[in-house]
């Protein structure tokens, strides 16, 4: 192990905890629930199974290989793995966060896409997806995860909770923000009585895109 992996890897390790921290204090996640990862080559570095983010600590440094096969540290890795794994072999994330945000979670209980009431939907490359629920920790979970997030950076896992990717931790951990909000945004406005939210067309939202775009801000893969 070079140096340079090695400094790379803790460097990246402590963005994994940080960012799990971040979940637990902003409130997306309760307990142990959720999780994060980052990838740096090869090597996956994601949060261990059932350890508070307040107690982690650098010698708790959890890695696998794209194959699921641990090769860093001794904790159990979260179980939630093959949905990390998935994400990575199918895009071009350096990072993937999950959490059980609340109004996120209830919508996955609502409908089968979020409803564009914003032109945030346009940052997670379009309207987002509602996976088909499948139980947590599974392959099943993890493929009905991908035909969510096709041509989008994040989706909601139905009667679950979030999905979100990036090229850095921080742009994943914003888009959960932001798929959070909008989700909270279209809870509040429906539940006026008697009054229906205007929603984005197709074509508002992909001018968005395009405008977005202009910027450098990346769409999801297609």
């Amino acid at each position: 192990m070079s140096d340079e992996w090695r400094d790379s890897i803790e460097q990246a390790w402590g963005a994994v905890v940080a960012t799990a921290r971040r979940t637990a204090s902003e409130g997306l996640v309760v307990g142990t629930s959720g999780n994060v990862s980052a990838r740096v080559g090869g090597t996956v570095l994601v949060t261990p199974s059932g350890v508070p983010y307040d107690r982690l600590r650098p010698e708790d440094l959890t890695g696998v290989d794209l194959e699921g096969k641990q090769i860093l540290g001794t904790l159990a890795p979260t179980s939630e793995l093959p949905l990390h794994l998935a994400v990575y072999r199918n895009t071009e994330a350096a990072a993937v966060v999950h959490t059980h945000a609340v109004h996120a979670t209830a919508v996955s209980t609502l409908v089968a896409e979020v409803p564009s009431v914003h032109y945030a939907a346009a940052m997670l490359g379009g309207p987002v997806r509602v996976a088909a629920y499948a139980r947590y920790g599974t392959d099943e979970l993890a493929e009905n995860m991908l035909t969510a997030l096709r041509g989008r950076t994040g989706c909601l896992l139905g009667n679950h909770g979030t999905v979100t990717y990036g090229a850095s931790l921080d742009e994943a951990y914003d888009r959960t923000a932001q798929l959070e909000w909008l989700c909270r945004l279209w809870l509040t406005a429906s539940s006026l009585p008697g009054r229906t939210p205007a929603l984005l067309t197709p074509e508002q939202l992909s001018d968005v895109g395009e405008a977005l775009k202009g910027y450098g801000q990346p769409r999801g893969d297609r």
